[in-house]
Formats: structure tokens, C-alpha cells, sequence
């Protein structure tokens, strides 16, 4: 049971780290290094909110059930909980994912390391949107199977999961902090206001120059599957502005961020003067089509939400023109629309297409700029073909080279996965 007095809620930090990833004497990740780093950073900037916070860092825990303790103490925390785990996952031999703790050993998973599924077991009763479970791993060789198989890292229907899994043979840190968490904590230490998680996640995936066939989290299954959270009051203690950079976050009234806040609120979404009841710019209620387009694709009917966007956006390019805001919005509603759907390559293409056209018209500082750059990176990164990674790689170098402001690194990373993607000898799917 939770209790939500005002005298009583608080917020919690379970910071875990795992056995470190060592192939032939070279340490490729060291969860210890990637706790330490984090332990720096204030315990409200990592939860995002002024809540009273407990902070628990667990290195070098070699029993599963001490582990387990913790788990259930910071489960039962009223408050806002983040999890965070790092380190090597393993398998047994029925298949089963591990949290490999120090001292375990592969012919005694079951009883030193801590089964994956007890993660999800305390975290279950937690009410919807109050967790966050951000993991930095490497799947070893018994674990990178089964996590191929399965692909995701489910944890519980109520929690966020953010992170990277990289596979077997690959160094993410040679011994310091790893560079998906190093660039979690750069892109918090950025600007004064903590950006959403998905922003985070999403800069930092991109900006961590992960190896080829990495798993990214949410997968593309389980972003299309996830349900849209209530949106806090941002005029409240805690509340949050809406994120431009969350993929849809501004664009679908009834998400917390109604028509007043989508860029180009101005304009009047209405049918043409001359369109048929019963067509798709028809029967439309109170003229803004956008939240039933958005029930459309939520209830997964996309096909039908993607038709109707694409009709409604080639209304207003013949009121408003080809190159309006009100047309490039229309162009980033669908490209959220494919990212629903899981086309990331047509979401890609959208958001670069986005991109361009606001940068023409709105030059190198405006938000929605950024925003549409930071989707196209996401959805380039969600990429798994290689072909795909090619054909709009350069475009989003292209883009990404217009924005001054942006972290050169973030450049630098996109034209080294392009680069990489384009060595011969690679296999066709790239799970970046």
C-alpha cells in the first residue's frame, strides 16, 4: 500500500552495480566507475523533481537476496523511484536473464546473480508512472541469445525502461564510466531545466557511439505499445513544461498538451470550404482532427490514422502553402504517426524533411528546430537495416552540421555509425 501525505512522500534512488565485463584481462565495463559518476550527480537533478530523496548505491553486492532487500525497500518508497543497473547479463540454462553480481560464476548463476524477473516482481504493485529503470549492460554469451530472442528487458506494465545492452566483445568504457551513461549524465548537467527521460535516453543513445547490433530499450514493439502518460501540471511543484523534444509530446492535444501549446496554434484547422462530409477532411468535431487521429493510432489503426494526416496535410499545403509551419507541423505529425507504427524509416525521413523546412524558415535557435532534429536522431538510431542507416544518414549529417549549437559530439557519433554501417562486411541488420 502507498500513502501520498504531504509528510510522507518521498522519492528514492537504488543505484546497482553489477559484475564488470572483462574479456581477455581488458575491463570493458565497470559499473563501479558508471555508479561513482552518477553518485555526483544531485539525487532531485536524477529524479527530476524537490521531493525529499533517499539515495542507495549497492557496488559489489555478491548476494542475490541483499540485492533483493533493497529492491523491495525502494519499491515500497510512496514517491518517485528510479533504478538504476549496470553490468553484466547472463543466463542460465533453461534461459533465464541474470544480473551477474560480483563472484558469479557461470556454473552458479542461479544461486550468485539476481534473476531478472525479481526486478519486475517488486516493481509490479508500483502505481503507473512513478518508475524509471535505466540500465547500462553487456549481454554475455549465454545471455545475448535469449535477449535476441526476446527482444526487450520487460520489467513490470507500470515502469519505464531506458538503456543500452551492448553484445558480447565489445569494450563500453575501457574502465571509466561508459559512454551511454557518461552522456545521460552530460545531456543533465546541460542547461538549467532537466530534460524528460526519453530526451535523455535519446541523446545519450544516440551520442554513446554504441557498437553494431546493440539493443537500444524501449525497443520499437514496446514504444509503439506504450500508453501515453498523464501529463503533470507544469504550474505545480514537480510539474513539467511539455518536452518538445518526446516524440509527439507537443503535437496531440488530450496528452497534456493542448491545441494552445502545439507550435502554430494559430492556425485554424479547418475542412476546406468545398470538402464532402464523409471524407476525410469531414466530420471532423470542433475542426482540430488531431485527437481522433491520435485515438486512431493509440487503438492501432494506423493505416487509418496515417491516411487521415496525410489528407489533412495536403489541405493546408494548398490554404497555407507547401513550405507553412502549419504544413511542416502536419509533416511532424506524421512522422510521430510512423514512429507509432514502428516505420522508423519514414519517421526519419519525415523528421529530417521537418527539420530542413524549419530551419528555412525559422533559423538555427528555435526550439522546434531542435526538436525535430532530436526526432530524427531517435528514429535514425531506432534503425536496424543497414541500407536504411545509409540512405538517410547523410541527410541527418547534413542537418545536424546546420545546428551550431548542438553537441559536436552528437555529430561526430552520427558520422561514425554512418561510416561504420557503410565498411564493407557487415551484416545487413544493424540493431543500433
Amino acid at each position: 500500500m502507498y500513502f501520498y501525505g504531504s509528510g510522507q512522500r518521498r522519492g528514492h534512488v537504488l543505484l546497482i552495480a553489477g559484475d564488470a565485463v572483462v574479456r581477455r584481462r581488458t575491463v570493458q565495463l565497470a559499473p563501479s566507475a558508471n555508479l561513482a559518476a552518477l553518485a555526483m550527480v544531485p539525487a532531485s537533478v536524477l529524479l527530476g523533481g524537490e521531493l525529499p530523496t533517499d539515495t542507495v548505491c549497492l557496488d559489489g553486492a555478491r548476494d542475490p537476496n541483499t540485492v533483493l532487500t533493497r529492491l523491495r525497500s525502494a519499491a515500497a518508497t510512496p514517491g518517485p523511484l528510479l533504478v538504476y543497473l549496470s553490468g553484466r547479463l547472463t543466463a542460465d540454462r533453461r534461459g533465464r536473464l541474470y544480473v551477474a553480481l560480483a563472484g558469479t560464476t557461470r556454473s552458479a548463476v542461479r544461486y550468485t546473480a539476481l534473476p531478472w524477473e525479481w526486478l519486475g516482481g517488486e516493481l509490479r504493485g508500483r502505481p503507473a508512472g512513478l518508475t524509471t529503470v535505466l540500465v547500462d549492460l553487456v549481454a554475455d554469451g549465454d545471455a545475448w541469445p535469449v535477449l535476441r530472442e526476446c527482444e526487450g528487458l520487460p520489467v513490470s506494465s507500470g515502469t519505464e525502461v531506458y538503456g543500452v545492452v551492448c553484445p558480447p566483445g565489445f569494450a563500453t568504457g575501457g574502465g571509466t564510466a561508459s559512454g551511454y551513461t557518461r552522456h545521460w549524465i552530460e545531456q543533465l548537467r546541460r542547461g538549467p531545466a532537466r530534460p524528460a527521460d526519453v530526451q535523455l535516453h535519446a541523446l545519450a543513445a544516440g551520442a554513446a557511439g554504441l557498437p553494431p547490433g546493440a539493443l537500444v530499450l524501449p525497443t520499437a514493439r514496446e514504444l509503439s505499445m506504450r500508453p501515453a502518460p498523464p501529463a503533470p501540471d507544469p504550474y505545480q511543484p514537480g510539474g513539467r513544461r511539455p518536452n518538445p523534444y518526446q516524440p509527439g509530446g507537443q503535437r496531440w492535444p488530450g496528452r497534456g498538451d493542448g491545441p494552445d501549446s502545439a507550435p502554430n496554434a494559430g492556425a485554424t484547422l479547418t475542412p476546406a470550404a468545398g470538402a464532402v462530409v464523409g471524407s476525410p477532411l469531414g466530420g471532423v468535431p470542433g475542426g482540430d482532427p488531431r485527437p481522433h487521429i491520435h485515438a486512431l493510432a493509440t487503438g492501432g489503426r494506423h493505416l487509418e490514422a496515417a491516411a487521415l494526416a496525410r489528407a489533412w496535410e495536403e489541405h493546408v499545403q494548398h490554404t497555407y502553402g507547401f513550405s507553412s509551419m502549419e504544413a511542416v507541423e502536419w509533416a511532424e505529425i506524421r512522422a510521430d504517426l510512423a514512429r507509432m507504427a514502428g516505420d522508423f524509416p519514414l519517421a526519419t525521413g519525415l523528421w529530417i524533411g521537418a527539420c530542413r523546412a524549419r530551419l528555412a524558415g525559422q533559423g538555427v535557435a528555435g526550439p522546434e528546430v531542435h526538436a525535430a532534429a532530436a526526432g530524427a536522431l531517435y528514429c535514425w538510431t531506432q534503425l536496424k537495416d543497414r541500407a536504411s542507416v545509409v540512405e538517410s544518414g547523410p541527410e541527418l549529417v547534413a542537418v545536424l552540421r546546420a545546428l551550431p549549437a548542438l553537441d559536436p559530439r552528437l555529430l561526430r557519433l552520427t558520422q561514425a555509425r554512418l561510416d561504420a554501417s557503410r565498411a564493407p562486411g557487415l551484416p545487413r541488420a544493424v540493431r543500433t
